[in-house]
């Protein structure tokens, strides 16, 4: 038994620690504080025990450390590259199954992680880039497109002394980190990934066949159908645990290489590591609106669907795979390479099974898991209101800028639709008057003020308040991994977010005194305040009618006209005051409080024009310049970030 100098113990537990640190923040996030907590000490009491036992094992779990690293330095450097790259081809590049399916592949064969483009397909069509068919394309061929990891392992790793081409990635890949480009920063990142997938191969490799000289695994080999679904669990409980079936094939694979395992064994890893890599989309779709959950439930089927059909077929897989590996002219004692053709046939079987079914697939999820009715701003019922919280602002679209910009922006059509409800709620008139072609005046006149069972602030707090804190929320977490210009996008859709959210607490103050002198026994002070409702009024109005994309363009080029309509009816307003006072119409103490209410629906109106306007803008350059008429200091800024203005 080797034991381990005090030394290399303290070198291995702080490699843990920082190991587990990066890998936590890229992977285990959704995992939650708790779990990481117990996690941590597990893993360090577990690996330092090890360590103790042998330095061949030390010399495994370093080499799987490292190949870890690399495959999280390799998800940041293309991470640099989604932010538009991948979003912008996604509509051309999905348009049909087969695209859809391809894309899948390419994606991952280029980035060696099927896990990676799992959680970029969820994000994409939580936010609505994509249609769960194209979605479910994706995934199939990311399934297959993982099966070139174990080729490279088998074909290139295991063959040839792969450290030699590690060093130079290595070199280069810091050159290129320390630039302050964010492209070349992220071709550092890839490079160093290469570079530490490379090291931590060769580590294995050599850790496993140490490891033979002492110590036979070979003999916790089990034959037959137990094996096959013992194995099999291993698979997955080793794939769940590292969030990573690649991590999986090359233990295995080195492990086969080495004698260490036996190849039937080995084959029923390889499919349990296939079932245990969905547990990372599980994850994405946490947060996920019903469409991400979807396409992860269309994961877990499509895995556990292949994996389930590949061990009631192993006899014929398997003869399958030596039938194509002796075309292949493969050895017969090659089992590496035979394990990586099997990987690859058992995820092709799948493939045909499920591809060409993709529509009928999809409509059949739709069944399972129906679309929630969204949450209307229903004020008759009697029942308590519910706390409504963001529908599009998934956590797994925080890393991917386009993504996560088209979430915000329907998030803030979502939040403006609410506002509209409330505010109408507020001047009790309803939205459906609003909408109509109806007379205004009429409509207010009808609507007398009463009385209601909700005040506005306890509507607010739960339609409204919920959203916009995710909003800012989301806001200050995403724009770490945007450019400049999509952060001012992200900048703007909060601010018009802001701007509706304090049109509504402006309503708050309002309506009180709407509830008292709306009902007041003076005609004329009655009037006044039905004039307020009227105002308030004719803007939502003006809004709703231009919510169309051409009529939209159009009132956002007509906005700051609107402004100065707003601008002048308040200014007015004093003049009609003075008018009432000077006849003895009004009470000069009633006719403060309309001076101030006049100046809420005042700032009532010209939020709503502002929330709208940045609302209704279809695309990045109207928001850019609508963030360059935003004046807004850094205090405040930072302000709304923390959500402190909640």
């Amino acid at each position: 038994m080797n034991v381990c100098s005090t030394s290399d113990i303290h070198l291995y537990h702080s490699l843990a620690v920082v190991f587990f640190r990066e890998f936590g923040q890229v992977n285990a996030e959704p995992y939650g504080k708790m779990i990481k907590k117990l996690a941590l000490p597990v893993i360090i009491i577990v690996l330092s025990y090890s360590f103790w036992l042998s330095k061949d094992i030390q010399l495994i779990a370093a080499g799987l450390a490292i190949f870890l690293y690399g495959m999280i330095s390799l998800e940041k450097g293309f991470n640099t590259f989604t932010g538009g790259l991948i979003e912008k081809i996604l509509n051309v590049a999905t348009d049909r199954t087969w695209k859809s399916f391809s894309f899948g592949v390419l994606t991952t064969t280029l980035m060696q992680s099927s896990s990676l483009v799992s959680v970029l397909t969820i994000s994409f069509l939580s936010a609505g880039l994509l249609g769960l068919g194209q979605g479910i394309g994706i995934i199939i061929g990311a399934n297959l497109g993982t099966t070139t990891g174990a080729w490279l392992i088998a074909g290139l790793g295991l063959k040839v002394n792969i450290s030699t081409y590690a060093m130079p990635m290595l070199v280069f890949g810091l050159l290129f980190l320390l630039q302050t480009s964010s492209y070349r920063k992220g071709t550092g990142y890839i490079l160093l990934g290469i570079g530490f997938i490379f090291l931590g191969i060769h580590y294995i490799k050599e850790g496993f066949e140490a490891f033979r000289g002492g110590f036979e695994l070979t003999q916790y080999s089990v034959g037959g159908v137990k094996g096959l679904i013992i194995f099999t669990f291993v698979g997955v409980i080793a794939t769940v645990i590292m969030q990573s079936s690649h991590a999986t094939l090359l233990l295995i694979i080195t492990a086969l290489s080495s004698a260490q395992v036996n190849y039937e064994n080995a084959l029923a890893i390889a499919i349990g590591a296939n079932i245990g890599t969905t547990i990372t989309a599980i994850l994405g779709a946490m947060g996920a609106n019903v469409q991400g959950k979807r396409l992860a439930l269309a994961h877990v089927i499509f895995n556990l669907l292949t994996g389930i059909v590949t061990l009631l077929l192993i006899k014929q897989v398997m003869y399958c795979t030596d039938l194509f590996a002796n075309w292949l002219t493969i050895s017969s004692d090659d089992y590496t390479l035979r394990l990586a053709l099997f990987h690859t046939l058992f995820n092709l079987l799948g493939v045909l099974l499920l591809l060409p079914f993709v529509s009928v697939f999809a409509k059949q999820l739709v069944k399972w898991l129906p679309e929630k009715a969204s949450v209307v701003v229903d004020l008759t019922s009697k029942s308590e209101l519910p706390v409504v919280r963001a529908y599009y602002l998934n956590p797994a679209s925080v890393r991917y800028a386009d993504s996560a910009i088209s979430a915000l922006r329907k998030e803030s059509l979502g939040l403006f639709n609410s506002t509209f409800e409330v505010i109408c709620y507020a001047i009790q008139v309803t939205s459906t008057d609003i909408k109509s072609n109806q007379n205004l005046a009429k409509i207010i006149k009808r609507s007398p003020i009463r009385l209601q069972q909700w005040t506005v602030d306890h509507v607010y707090k739960h339609f409204l308040k919920g959203i916009y804190s995710d909003i800012i929320r989301f806001v200050g977490d995403s724009r770490r991994y945007m450019t400049t210009e999509q952060g001012n996008q992200a900048i703007a859709l909060m601010l018009a977010a802001r701007h509706l959210i304090d049109a509504v607490k402006d309503v708050k103050h309002l309506s009180k005194n709407l509830i008292i002198y709306g009902q007041s026994a003076n005609k004329a002070v009655r009037e006044e305040y039905d004039m307020l409702r009227f105002r308030v009024a004719e803007v939502l109005r003006l809004i709703n009618q231009n919510f169309e994309l051409e009529a939209s363009r159009m009132f956002l080029s007509q906005s700051e006209m609107i402004k100065l309509e707003i601008e002048k009816q308040d200014i007015a307003y004093n003049g009609v005051l003075e008018e009432l006072i000077r006849n003895e119409a009004i009470d000069p103490l009633i006719a403060s409080s309309l001076l101030n209410d006049n100046s809420y629906v005042y700032d009532i109106c010209r939020h709503l024009v502002e929330g709208a306007v940045v609302a209704m803008s279809q695309g990045a350059e109207e928001l850019i310049i609508l963030k360059q008429e935003i004046e807004l200091d850094r205090s405040e800024l930072q302000e709304i970030l923390k959500g402190s203005s909640l």
